[in-house]
């Protein structure tokens, strides 16, 4: 079993939020992978579902993010799971908006959604890291996280939570790097080559021979 734990703040009036990007993808996967519907408990809301054969458990703690922690470590007690059996699903302002990243361990970068689950259940966990960018300026950054994405920016945003439920399954396997990937293309698809018909290829090259 993994728990699958998407950080934000409880309200409508943070659902929009940089900050609350985890939550908007863990939203994606329940969907996506036809979970059960959301119910009370650990502390926040959860939602049990199956992928390629793996029991998830969906957490979103309702704590406000700065007490993530305290969900978590009620859920992982409870099922008793080890950190290896964590993964979080997080806003980075470190990655420029549209980027993701997967890591394992490390410090909390000042994250206090992180600093919280550090405190209770250690630092071993897999963590999703979304980029929503930087303002530029330290004693900007709460005011950044906590406002709403602008509608310029809302585009990608919705296919990088598409892509991480679509693709979940390649972290199922270990495949991290394919799984990164999968939701680059996905955030930003490959141009496609656009193919002039052969009679407009044809009718430029006469063109050129009555100029000449």
């Amino acid at each position: 079993m993994l728990l699958v734990v998407g950080l934000g703040n409880p309200g409508a009036k943070y659902a929009n939020n940089r900050h609350n990007i985890g939550f908007m993808a863990v939203d994606e996967i329940v969907r996506r992978h036809s979970f059960s519907n959301f119910r009370a408990k650990f502390q926040g809301e959860v939602a049990e579902g199956n992928i390629d054969g793996e029991r998830i458990l969906a957490l979103k703690p309702k704590t406000y993010m700065n007490e993530s922690g305290r969900s978590v470590h009620e859920a992982m007690v409870f099922y008793k799971l080890p950190p290896e059996d964590l993964i979080v699903i997080h806003d980075e302002i470190d990655l420029i908006g549209g980027k993701i990243r997967v890591k394992r361990g490390g410090g909390h970068a000042g994250h206090n959604g992180l600093r919280s689950i550090h405190a209770r259940v250690g630092i071993n966990y897999a963590r999703i890291r979304l980029g929503v960018g930087h303002p530029g300026d330290k004693a900007r950054v709460a005011g950044h996280v906590l406002k709403d994405f602008a509608k310029s920016e809302r585009d990608w945003v919705e296919r990088m939570v598409c892509g991480v439920a679509e693709h979940f399954p390649l972290l199922l396997s270990d495949d991290n790097s394919a799984f990164m990937s999968k939701v680059a293309s996905v955030v930003n698809p490959p141009r496609q080559k656009l193919h002039r018909p052969q009679s407009l290829k044809h009718n430029a090259r006469q063109q050129g021979k009555k100029e000449d």
